[in-house]
């Protein structure tokens, strides 16, 4: 059994929603910016975007995979943290089980240190948003 990295986080989520409505807020930019943040993120692979967060600036991203109401993962703060998300869902009965992988934390900056402690911390809040955004667009 290997462990998990060191520079990674890993959220899980049971959200009562079927797929398509979490794929959805995933990647349609008005419903993304009512629980994460503004920013025209599409399903496309290439794709570049960038996403208001706000005091920490407008970050850049590329999607770099796609798997339609399976699996979106993307490049985020390019040049600053150089990290990858990647969201993945699997039907769950009536609902959808979100795992959320958030990698390549520089651990060795002090910047890639505290981004990785805040966002360890914040990622949980994050899902509570998107879940109640979820119950709002239903």
């Amino acid at each position: 059994m290997t462990e998990p990295a060191r520079d990674t986080i890993h959220c899980a989520r049971f959200l009562p929603h079927p797929p398509a409505a979490v794929w959805r807020a995933l990647t349609d930019p008005e419903l993304h910016a009512r629980w994460w943040a503004a920013g025209d993120v599409k399903p496309l692979v290439g794709h570049r975007f960038t996403l208001d967060m706000g005091s920490f600036g407008s970050q850049p991203c590329e999607v770099t995979a796609v798997e339609d109401e399976r699996l979106l993962a993307y490049r985020f703060a390019e040049r600053t943290l150089d990290t990858t998300l990647t969201w993945r869902l699997e039907p769950e009965g009536t609902g959808t089980r979100l795992f959320l992988t958030h990698s390549g934390f520089d651990l060795d900056s002090p910047m890639g240190r505290q981004a990785y402690e805040g966002m360890g911390r914040g990622w949980p809040h994050v899902l509570e948003r998107l879940d109640a955004a979820l119950g709002e667009a239903a």
